[in-house]
């Protein structure tokens, strides 16, 4: 049989923190509303860690979005019987 080994990895897997690669701006578009924009330093040295945080940021922006307009997070809507 074979040993198990758990290796601990530097960083962190979990989108959390705002990482220091990801800058915030807050601009208003075309409809006059406010919108957060959020650009990653290309030469990051933790490009992936930035990443990762701004797409699960753009997944929860979705997700709340898609529960106001069909109320499911998931984005197919419920089907009626």
């Amino acid at each position: 049989m074979t040993d198990i080994t758990i290796q601990r990895f530097e960083g962190s897997l979990r989108a959390g923190k705002k990482p220091k690669g990801v800058t915030l701006r807050r601009v208003t578009d075309a409809d006059g509303q406010k919108v957060t924009i959020r650009a990653i330093d290309a030469n990051s040295p933790t490009f992936g860690e930035d990443l990762l945080y701004v797409f699960s940021k753009n997944v929860e922006a979705a997700r709340r979005e898609n529960k106001r307009v069909i109320g499911t997070s998931s984005g197919v809507p419920a089907k009626r019987s």
